[in-house]
């Protein structure tokens, strides 16, 4: 790819994500009761929920460049998984009052469509598939590689070119649900696939010189995928992120000091739903797990991958 076609994708790309993360608002998710056995509390049992992984790369062997090894998509699967459990001893643990273990949990899928034995990373070289050019976007990908959003939850990473790391870092759709604010998350239309997109610079741990390499990314986008709005939501004090328990906040938080938001309130710095550095990012609320909670209880979508095929073994 010459310089003038990077510096065009460079551009597409940075406002398509400038579109993606402007989608967000809040007004308390304590505006939908919920009863108390659907609360994310000690003792509930964990979900767990089945990906795949399609790695889109560029015909490089497996381990270098944007075809990862295996061993960097699974060390992913446990950063999801420490951020997501606020497990000790990682950095996705917190000693936060609000902070919660969402008792959700990624397991790559061990069977694939068809019902066959899967590690779960399906590997697609670009040079071999000639696809229409639809932007950076599910339904790009989706022509490469989809598996049935019913039992996977598909996660493509996405072979961009060195220029765009830490410019763009990835992209998720949304559930569409009754709770307040689903309307500002990226709800796909009829005909488009769901699923996150991740770039390969940010998928997993790295040496990057960016504040997005500890695997983080994944991390916001599958909060993206269970409902989560940003904290800053539409940039309202009393609307906002629909969330009680982090605090309200105007504009986007980035970097990794906290500052004063709504109502003399210090921000939630640390907050998987910000655009802060990773290395500061280790919490999810127990607002926020509830949420996520109701999202696989009651989108029909989201609440079939609990009982998806793809968990268990071949019949």
């Amino acid at each position: 790819m010459n310089s003038i076609k990077k510096n065009a994708l460079i551009i597409l790309l940075m406002f398509l994500l400038g579109l993606n993360s402007a989608c967000t608002k809040r007004e308390g998710i304590n505006n939908v009761e919920l009863p108390e056995n659907e609360q994310p509390e000690p003792g509930l049992d964990v979900i767990t929920l089945p990906v795949v992984l399609h790695v889109i790369h560029n015909g490089e062997p497996i381990g270098e460049g944007t075809n990862l090894s295996e061993q960097r998509i699974k060390r992913q699967i446990e950063i999801l998984n420490e951020d997501f459990r606020r497990k000790e001893n990682t950095r996705g643990f917190n000693d936060h009052p609000d902070g919660a273990d969402t008792k959700i949990e990624f397991v790559l899928a061990k069977l694939n469509p068809v019902k066959e034995l899967t590690n779960g990373i399906n590997r697609i070289n670009v040079n071999q598939d000639s696809i229409k050019n639809l932007g950076y976007n599910q339904n790009h990908y989706a022509q490469y590689s989809f598996w049935d959003t019913t039992y996977f939850i598909n996660i493509w990473v996405t072979p961009l070119p060195i220029e765009a790391e830490c410019i763009v870092l990835g992209i998720s759709s949304g559930p569409e649900t009754d709770l307040p604010g689903t309307k500002y998350l990226g709800i796909p239309g009829p005909n488009d696939a769901e699923g996150i997109l991740i770039n390969w610079a940010h998928f997993g741990e790295s040496e990057i010189t960016c504040h997005a390499r500890y695997g983080r990314t994944l991390t916001h986008e599958m909060g993206h995928y269970l409902g989560l709005l940003h904290t800053w939501g539409d940039k309202e004090c009393k609307t906002n992120d629909f969330v009680e328990d982090t605090p309200a906040v105007i504009r986007p938080v980035f970097g990794k000091n906290s500052f004063l938001g709504c109502d003399g309130e210090m921000v939630q710095v640390q907050n998987y739903m910000n655009y802060t550095e990773d290395i500061v990012m280790n919490m999810f609320t127990r607002g926020q797990a509830e949420r996520m909670h109701y999202v696989l209880k009651n989108h029909s979508g989201r609440n079939s991958l609990i009982s998806s095929y793809a968990l268990g073994e071949p019949q």
